[in-house]
């Protein structure tokens, strides 16, 4: 599941809507809607995010959240390192061939530690 998918997932759920409906509503399929949510989808374009945003009636910092965090729900990654260090290639490396097994706490850690090293520059890119 994607960062999107578990918020789309939690916003129709809390307001007791299934995925057939959302889906209708917003002039999707209830099985794209559903690929959607289980990370097997691309991330939508940017009038689906919209529509989303609509249909929930969500506001300025929670659009923007949903905004961002689409951004961040490609659910397969290619990372590209040519012309960076070496550690950034075994980094890379590293993570593709063990996130599979690792903890979700694990993984929450290692997030809080990387949003932490980035955060002033994602910041300043925002």
């Amino acid at each position: 599941m994607t960062p999107l998918g578990e918020k789309i997932r939690q916003l129709r759920r809390a307001r007791g809507i299934s995925q057939k409906e959302m889906a209708a509503s917003i002039g999707v399929s209830a099985a794209y809607l559903s690929s959607l949510e289980h990370g097997k989808a691309s991330p939508p374009n940017w009038a689906m995010i919209q529509k989303i945003i609509g249909f929930f009636n969500v506001i300025w910092d929670e659009a923007d959240e949903m905004q961002r965090i689409a951004e961040l729900s490609h659910p397969r990654v290619v990372v590209d390192t040519a012309r960076l260090a070496p550690q950034a290639t075994e980094l890379a490396n590293l993570l593709a061939a063990h996130i599979g097994a690792m903890r979700d706490e694990d993984i929450d850690a290692l997030l809080v530690q990387l949003k932490s090293l980035v955060g002033d520059r994602s910041t300043q890119e925002q």
